[in-house]
Order: structure tokens, then C-alpha cells, then sequence
């Protein structure tokens, strides 16, 4: 009797997945398959009994087997078996002895709490587009086919943008959750959890944007007879991705400050949602800025305004971050410094030597003008985190969702003594100041998670005279989120597939900083993979997609070598192949 391939999935995963294709007629029995230990060794003294092609009974012991010299998940088979024969042509179920034995081998974990040193679950970002224009999910079949393929891999959840621009598209207080009830729906019935991004800024201008979502239509029109209402640099071109934080606390949107336009949004996905907060959607993570992190559009893409490494430019002079500058160089006592940004501060492109306010010798940035200005610079920004995170903490206080933060791992020129990219972009962070503490801190207040990005990367892989550091960079960072007490997650900033990449991102959730006692239990809270696409389902990147996801769910104590688990991992690729197929197939269309 053949089984199906989402039999076959469940009994790999550990998670009972239904078919979708076994209609009335069908002659499968409907019992769950839970054979979840294929993962673990087995004891040697398990056995095998499945029926021959003439309805004999053939039974055996599973050999016993050394960790690590093992033919492919040869110690697991006699449990596979039990699996695959559980239906019977009798229509026979496994014995109560069978079912005992594969409940006390379960291997994965299915929801519940992250426990201390126990490993980091993953999660995937799903496509910018996910949600049509039209509020419907976007490519049902892809998603269905890819999301069943992700659970059957051990993947915890999902991480999904939620944007402004769809759901309050056309009037303000007016939202359409139509396509998202689906989507979510959809994730829950495959048993995967939610990250869902409170996504306030436009989708299109960034690094890896694929689709373009504008801001809200009303919005656009504000911003249209206001266009200070956009971030604006030195000389006066507007960014449009997200509203100025000057602006924060003004009811310049049709009678509402940007801050309560945000609370109320939040508060509408919760109410809409509260059914399935803490149990499916288990994290908020709040958009802050471009990209929706912590941060000013200050090295923006979109036609060729910024590209990598330049330094990128202050983004602080429409009339409201003008006001605020102004108020603070006169409570500070220097008027005159309240007039304008730094005018020497360089170009979009230009490399920090090229500057006179960046360069190493003598800049303004270490002078006393210079340290007021990061200062207010940085402030500002800080305190426009710390008001949208006092609205999403009351928001969601006792509905059993965690909150987090993105801030960008902006590597480059990090050997330099100004880090004139991170300085543009809001975190006063040189070679004498700490600038990740403050946010850590401040993260710390409200109880949420530091998600941080650039994870994968390495020193050696960046060009070396843009002086890149980013393994720099997330330690730095780590240390800060240690210290502030505040939780760590990590995202990679680029897609990556590579082993390489993989063995940076389980060496940096380890968060082995030093030889301190007190790491022993702490790992990163969670990590989110980008992203899923056909490439992800490719037959060797999905190898090692598995691979990965099995080493981060073990975590630092795991004990099991690489050539192990990619054995398993290639016959679990072998018996995924069809619906994997079928999701990378489906994705591309």
C-alpha cells in the first residue's frame, strides 16, 4: 500500500499533516501519522514488521549503529517502518505498545516555550507580496504547497509583513484584513506560528524589494500638500518610504499624529486578531523606519541615489526635524548650530575620507559641534522607538505576543574611527562610543526582543577597503543586548544558501562571546530565514536548508556531527521531493 506524500511528510515531520488532494473516494484510511522520531537514534533492540508483496509478515531488528559512521537514517528505520505501516491493507492500526514507543522518540518540537540553551527555532520570511493589492493571498496553491513543506522541515513559523498600505489603503480607520485572515488561517492549519511585521513603510526603494507597496492613499495625498512630511536630506530630494519622525506626535494625517495612525492600526490587528494572539501569532515585530527598522532612509536605492559602501546623508531637514534641531541648539546655548545639518558631511557615495565632517583626523563628527548634533540626531530617534513601543506594549500587554525591533547591520566603513554609514543612518556609534547600548536599553524598558540583521556575513567575505566588519558588528551587539538583559534574534540581510553562510548563522546564535559562565544557557531568542522563494526549494539548497534547520533547533549542545545530519537530510529531501517540487514550481508562477 502506498501512502501519500503528505503521510509521508507527517510521519518525517512529527507533525500530523492532512492531504489535500484524498477526496471521498479515496481508499486511504484518515489516521494521523506522528512518526516524528526518524530524527532520533533508536535503541537496537526495536522492531520492523511490514507486510511483503504476497501479505507476508517480515520481521527484523534494526542493526545497531555508531553516530556518525552510519548508512543514511539507517538507526531511524525500524521506526520509519512502524510509520509506513501503521494502515494496514486490513485497514489495522499500530499496536498501543507501537504508538508508546513512537511518543517517548519524538524529536521535534511542536510550539510551545523556547527553553534556555535548547536551541533556536527558525523561522521564514514569506514573499513581500504575499497579499495582492486586491487583499487576497497571492499564489494559493505555491503557498499551501510551501508552507506544508516548511513545517515538514521542523520550521517553527513564519514571518509575514503586514502592510499599512494594504489594509488602510483607501480611507483612514478603514482596514481590510481580508487577505491576511486567510493567510494566517493558512499557516495555523499547517501548525507553523507568526511573526507578523507591522509594516508602516513603503515596500519598494530597499535592498531585495521585489514589489512596490506605497504608503496608504490618503496618506500619499498628505504628503502631496506637505511634501515636509517626507524625510528629506541636504539638498531638499524627499524620501517617501516612511513618514518623518519630526512629525511623530502632529495630527497632520487627516486630523492624526503618524504615532496614533500607527496605535490604531495595532490595535485593529489585534481585535481582529485577538483569537489567535499568543497561540498562532506568537510575535509583533513593530516597523520603525525604512525597511521597518530603527532607523532614517539614509542610504537609499531607489534610482540610484545610494550604493554600496557610501556613507549615505543625514536625513533631517524637512521644516519639522528642522524645528526640533533648532529648539535644541538653543536650549544648548549655540543657536547658530540650529539652522542646518552638518554642510560638509559629503555625499550619498562618497567614503568617509573624502569628508571633512567623517574623516579620521580632525572631523566635525568628534568635534563638540559634531557631538551635539549625533546626539540629537540619535535622540530623536530613539525617542520615536520608545513612543511607538509604549503604544504596542499597551496594545498588546496580557496577549501573550512578544514585541520586537529590526535594527540594520550596517557593516560598512565599521573599521573606521567616525562609522559615518551607521551615523547617517541614526545610531552614534564610532570607535569611542557605543551607539548599541542606548537602543538595547531602550529595547529593555518595553520588554521587547533586539532583532538584529547581517548575521550570515563574515569580515573576509566584504571588500576589505570599505574596511566591512559585520562578525564585528553582531558581537558588538550582542554584547550590548547582554548587558541591557534585553533578548537577541537575528535575520540575514541577504538570501543565502550557501553552508558557509549557514555555519556563520549557528556560530553567531550560539552567542559565544567569551568564556563566561553566563553563556552557557544563552543562544538567540529565535532566528528568520530570507526568505522563501523557488530558490529555497531548489534540490540542494533545500538539503541544506534542512540540514540548517536541524542544527539551530539543536542547538549549541548538540551532539550530532555534519555528516550526520546531512545523510538525514538528504533522504528527507528525497522523500520531500515531489511537494517541494511542487512549491518551487508554483512559486515561479
Amino acid at each position: 500500500m502506498a501512502l501519500s506524500i503528505s503521510h509521508q511528510l507527517g510521519s518525517l515531520a512529527g507533525t500530523p499533516i492532512q492531504s489535500s488532494d484524498s477526496g471521498a473516494g479515496s481508499s486511504e484510511s484518515t489516521a494521523v501519522l506522528n512518526a516524528a522520531a526518524v530524527w532520533k537514534t533508536q535503541p537496537t533492540n526495536l522492531r520492523c514488521r511490514i507486510k511483503n508483496q504476497g501479505g507476508q509478515d517480515i520481521e527484523g531488528l534494526s542493526p545497531p549503529m555508531s553516530p556518525c559512521r552510519s548508512p543514511v537514517l539507517r538507526p531511524d528505520l525500524s521506526v520509519a517502518c512502524q510509520a509506513f505501516v501503521t494502515e494496514t491493507t486490513e485497514g489495522g492500526l499500530m499496536t498501543e505498545e507501537e504508538a508508546e514507543e513512537m511518543k517517548m522518540t519524538r524529536k521535534f518540537k511542536e510550539g510551545g516555550a523556547q527553553v534556555k540553551g535548547k536551541g533556536v527555532p527558525v523561522y521564514v520570511m514569506m514573499p513581500l507580496d504575499s497579499v495582492t493589492m486586491g487583499n487576497s493571498v497571492n499564489r494559493k496553491k505555491a503557498m499551501n504547497a510551501s508552507l506544508q513543506a516548511l513545517k515538514s522541515a521542523g520550521v517553527e513559523g513564519v514571518m509575514m509583513d503586514v502592510w499599512w498600505g494594504l489594509v488602510e489603503r483607501e480611507s483612514p480607520g478603514v482596514y481590510n484584513w481580508g487577505g491576511y485572515t486567510e493567510l494566517i488561517e493558512m499557516a495555523k492549519k499547517h501548525g507553523l506560528k507568526v511573526q507578523a511585521v507591522m509594516s508602516f513603510h513603503q515596500c519598494g526603494g530597499n535592498v531585495g524589494d521585489s514589489c512596490t507597496i506605497p504608503l496608504p492613499k490618503w496618506v500619499t495625498e498628505e504628503v502631496d500638500q506637505d511634501p515636509d512630511l517626507a524625510y528629506t536630506d541636504q539638498w531638499g530630494r524627499r524620501n517617501y518610504e516612511y513618514i518623518s519622525l519630526g512629525c511623530d506626535t502632529l495630527p497632520v494625517l487627516k486630523g492624526r499624529s503618524p504615532v496614533q495612525c500607527y496605535a490604531d492600526f495595532m490595535r485593529a490587528f489585534r481585535d481582529h486578531f485577538k483569537h489567535l494572539l499568543g497561540d498562532t501569532i506568537v510575535e509583533i515585530q513593530v516597523g520603525m523606519g525604512p525597511a521597518g527598522e530603527l532607523r532614517y532612509p539614509s542610504y537609499p536605492e531607489q534610482n540610484g541615489t545610494w550604493r554600496f559602501p557610501g556613507i549615505g546623508a543625514f536625513q533631517c531637514y524637512d521644516k519639522y526635524m528642522i524645528g526640533s534641531l533648532k529648539a535644541a541648539a538653543e536650549a544648548a546655548g549655540k543657536p547658530e548650530w540650529g539652522s542646518t545639518g552638518p554642510t560638509d558631511a559629503g555625499e550619498y557615495n562618497n567614503w568617509p575620507e573624502d569628508t571633512q565632517f567623517f574623516r579620521r583626523e580632525g572631523g566635525g563628527w568628534d568635534s563638540q559641534y559634531g557631538e551635539f548634533f549625533l546626539t540629537w540626531y540619535s535622540q530623536m530617534l530613539l525617542a520615536h522607538g520608545e513612543r511607538i513601543l509604549s503604544s504596542a506594549q499597551s496594545i498588546f500587554q496580557s496577549t501573550g505576543v512578544k514585541i520586537s525591533v529590526k535594527v540594520a547591520g550596517i557593516h560598512w566603513h565599521y573599521g573606521t574611527r567616525s562609522h559615518a554609514p551607521e551615523l547617517t543612518a541614526g545610531y552614534y556609534n564610532t570607535r569611542f562610543r557605543d551607539g548599541y547600548l542606548p537602543i538595547a536599553q531602550m529595547l529593555a524598558r518595553h520588554g521587547a526582543i533586539f532583532n538584529f540583521t547581517c548575521i550570515e556575513m563574515r569580515d573576509h567575505e566584504q571588500p576589505q577597503d570599505a574596511q566591512c566588519a559585520p562578525q564585528k558588528l553582531v558581537r558588538q551587539v550582542a554584547l550590548a543586548t547582554r548587558e541591557a538583559g534585553v533578548p537577541l534574534a537575528g535575520e540575514n540581510a541577504l538570501p543565502r544558501y550557501d553552508e558557509t553562510a549557514h555555519e556563520q548563522i549557528l556560530t553567531a546564535a550560539s552567542l559565544r562571546l567569551d568564556d563566561s559562565s553566563t553563556e552557557e544557557d544563552r543562544e538567540m531568542c529565535a532566528f528568520t530565514y530570507l526568505r522563501m522563494n523557488p530558490e529555497l526549494f531548489q534540490a540542494d539548497n533545500w538539503r541544506k536548508f534542512v540540514s540548517f534547520v536541524k542544527k539551530m533547533k539543536e542547538g549549541k549542545e548538540g551532539k550530532k556531527c555534519w555528516e550526520e545530519v546531512e545523510r538525514e537530510a538528504e533522504h528527507f529531501v528525497h522523500v520531500t521531493q515531489p511537494l517541494v517540487q511542487q512549491a518551487a514550481v508554483a512559486l515561479m508562477h
